[in-house]
């Protein structure tokens, strides 16, 4: 059987809803072995940022930009998963990756992630065009209310870009207008099993809670955008290199490993979103 890509429904509820949910996207087979390996990553281990939520709880996470052969590499640039950004995307360019994330919330200490558009942070990045950006978060372990799953504004795309300020060490959206959409639109628990998709628009309005249950939670987000899409404030290359799309049954039949210890792995200090500009002071994020 092929391996699945959206539906003409599901990118017509996308549209609509700025995020849609493809269950089942990827085998547990699959799953466990991308699980396994991040598992033991001692590159992603070492290259973890922590980024202290409003509470002082941190939020762990590895980025990298470069994608490669590696066994993460093999499901970002996977069909299933090239195709259906394709099908998401406001061009016919060709699909580029900007970055994937190791998202590592564990039992009892991983913090929260405040309500925020992640074009709130890819503005700073000079990205001329949100509607041509595309997050994937795949589910390596169950994700629930209890353990922290993300939490969408239904909708809330439609906004445009809010203004963001500092929300501990966060990028944090401006919260009369987070009020404001939550007073409009419908607030949604986005529960995931492991292989699970969630795909959401760079404008879409998220956040979770903290992990305070007794079970982790780890997922990793690619991040496409269209080759016509250009960032002006933006050091790394990847963002504007078509992907070299893989065989779906690759993540599976590969012996690839974690062969990440020579990725290009963000920096905190050299992230344009959390350099203070100035006008960060003047939004309300709640900040405490």
């Amino acid at each position: 059987m092929p391996a699945p890509i959206l539906t003409a429904q599901q990118v017509a509820d996308f549209r609509r809803d700025g995020y849609v949910i493809a269950r089942h996207f990827f085998s547990p087979e699959e799953i466990q072995k991308v699980y396994a390996c991040a598992l033991e990553d001692e590159a992603m281990r070492k290259n973890a940022l922590d980024l202290n939520d409003q509470t002082g709880k941190k939020t762990r996470l590895t980025l990298w930009f470069t994608p490669g052969d590696d066994i993460y590499s093999l499901l970002l640039r996977s069909e299933r998963m090239v195709k259906s950004a394709a099908l998401l995307l406001d061009s016919d360019a060709p699909v580029c990756h900007f970055h994937t994330k190791l998202m590592q919330k564990e039992p009892r200490v991983g913090g929260a992630w405040e309500w925020h558009q992640d074009y709130g942070y890819w503005y700073k990045n000079q990205f001329m065009f949100p509607d041509q950006m595309v997050s994937i978060m795949i589910a390596l372990t169950h994700a629930n209310k209890e353990n922290g799953c993300l939490q969408v504004i239904k909708g809330s795309h439609k906004l445009g870009r809010v203004n963001h300020g500092f929300a501990g060490e966060q990028v944090g959206a401006d919260m009369v207008m987070v009020d404001n959409a939550l007073q409009t639109m419908e607030l949604v628990y986005s529960e995931l099993q492991p292989g699970d998709a969630l795909f959401f628009h760079s404008n879409l309005l998220h956040r979770s809670e903290a992990n305070l249950s007794e079970h982790p939670r780890w997922s990793m987000i690619s991040v496409y955008t269209s080759q016509s899409n250009p960032a002006y404030n933006e050091t790394s290359t990847a963002y504007n290199v078509p992907l070299q799309v893989a065989a779906d049954e690759a993540l599976l039949e590969s012996n690839a490993g974690a062969a990440t210890s020579h990725a290009d792995f963000l920096k905190k200090e050299a992230d344009p979103a959390l350099k203070d500009t100035g006008w960060e002071n003047t939004v309300d994020t709640g900040n405490k």
